[in-house]
């Protein structure tokens, strides 16, 4: 019960419908970064300047809580993906 207690108060049980819902929760901050962190320490991407020959993709953000078997919620996610 103690591990149950000490891990429920790391998780957001609400998932946001925003970036601007996103921020106001630490939770959904702490997992924010370190889905970023995953681009720099697996080197997938660097920033360069935009030249005008060059197509920008959007991207958003997706926020889900993950549940075991019972439908407890064990951990928020968060993705950085592409639109389109």
């Amino acid at each position: 019960m103690e591990n149950y207690c000490n891990h429920t108060t790391f998780v957001s049980k609400i998932e946001p419908k925003s970036i601007n819902d996103a921020l106001k929760d630490e939770h959904w901050t702490t997992v924010m970064h370190e889905d970023l962190n995953q681009f720099v320490r697996n080197d997938v991407w660097s920033l360069i300047p935009k030249t005008t020959q060059m197509n920008v993709i959007g991207t958003k953000w997706v926020f889900r809580n993950k549940l075991d078997e019972s439908g407890v919620i064990t951990r928020n996610k968060a993705r950085l993906i592409a639109k389109g």
